[in-house]
């Protein structure tokens, strides 16, 4: 009787516990500007893997040194109440080996191309258009004093806008001649996606690109499948 009773206790004991594991939701740490965090946020649409979103005020440093070590995101607080970050291995650890791993070396080429300089149309535009984490003066003139070390000053980028245009005009077009029929980038979904679709959904920020119809397609299709929603509506 004594060993049949303590064998129930340690049943429901692990019973308990697991229903308090599954009851902790996963959550995700993210800012809505940044690309790596689109990498995360689509593959659990793509998934239909459910998870909370956290947007984290840009000049909040405690919160995610406390949880990975570093002030980086996205981090994902698993079912378990640990922390991972980085956004491939986020990517991986909901996917479980379903994503084809290629990616054809004229989109690494291209994404390096276009990554010397697609920031610094981008990202003067983030502080203007009402993102949560850029609600208080504090978080923007953290942003706009970090990255104008990197790629200069905001308001000379914006007057540049032409320029650069110019450039990822031609850029687009090369893009465009990459996309295969289906459902991806490459005709599959894939890692291709998880790095292409994140910049060019960034870019919709700026008005007055062009976009060639493939390309046009393929972001409106990627985003209601990945749930990540786009800026056309407020492009700059």
């Amino acid at each position: 009787m004594f060993q049949e009773a303590l064998f129930q206790t340690a049943l429901g004991v692990m019973v308990n516990r697991f229903e308090i594991l599954r009851s902790i939701s996963m959550k995700l740490y993210i800012y809505d500007h940044c690309p790596f965090c689109v990498r995360a946020r689509m593959i659990f649409g793509l998934r239909d893997v459910a998870v909370e979103e956290v947007v984290l005020a840009n000049d909040d440093e405690t919160t995610p040194i406390g949880m990975i070590g570093s002030k980086q995101v996205p981090i994902l607080q698993k079912e378990d109440g640990s922390f991972m970050g980085e956004s491939l291995d986020i990517v991986r650890y909901i996917d479980q080996g379903r994503l084809k791993e290629e990616v054809r070396p004229e989109v690494q080429a291209w994404l390096d191309k276009v990554g010397e300089y697609n920031n610094k149309l981008v990202q003067p535009r983030m502080v203007k258009i009402g993102l949560p984490e850029f609600e208080t003066d504090e978080a923007k003139k953290y942003f706009i004093d970090k990255k104008e070390k990197s790629i200069g000053n905001f308001e000379t980028n914006l007057n540049k806008t032409a320029q650069y245009l110019e450039r990822l005009h031609q850029d687009l077009a090369e893009l465009e001649a990459l996309v295969c029929e289906g459902e991806g980038l490459g005709g599959e979904i894939s890692l291709e996606d998880i790095l292409t679709f994140p910049i060019l959904r960034n870019l919709t920020v700026v008005r007055g690109i062009q976009w060639p119809q493939k390309l046009m397609d393929y972001l409106l299709a990627m985003s209601e499948r990945s749930g990540v929603a786009l800026y056309f509506d407020r492009a700059l």
